[in-house]
């Protein structure tokens, strides 16, 4: 299993605006293969920050599989303009 991470730093004034458009996107991802489950949160103390963390069961069922869809053109279509500036994705592998 692999956990993909990134801070969603969205512009200000837009966060309810971010959640209704990230849950519209959940189903787009969730119907991925390799596709694990999806958490976003959002910081306590700073707003418009939100946690990013989708488990894969490869990092290749995201880069080559999800990302090369086009179910991630409606995801980017559906969340991209929230975000200043993009996040970073990184892969995590198994707990220690």
């Amino acid at each position: 299993m692999v956990l993909e991470q990134a801070l969603l730093h969205v512009r200000p004034g837009q966060e309810r605006a971010f959640e209704d458009a990230m849950r519209e996107a959940r189903p787009l991802i969730a119907a991925s293969p390799g596709f694990l489950g999806i958490e976003v949160r959002p910081a306590v103390e700073r707003s418009g920050v939100y946690l990013l963390l989708v488990q894969w069961e490869s990092i290749a069922d995201h880069r080559d599989g999800f990302r090369q869809s086009e179910r991630y053109e409606e995801w980017r279509r559906l969340l991209h303009g929230f975000y200043e500036p993009m996040p970073d994705v990184i892969y995590f592998g198994d707990a220690l």
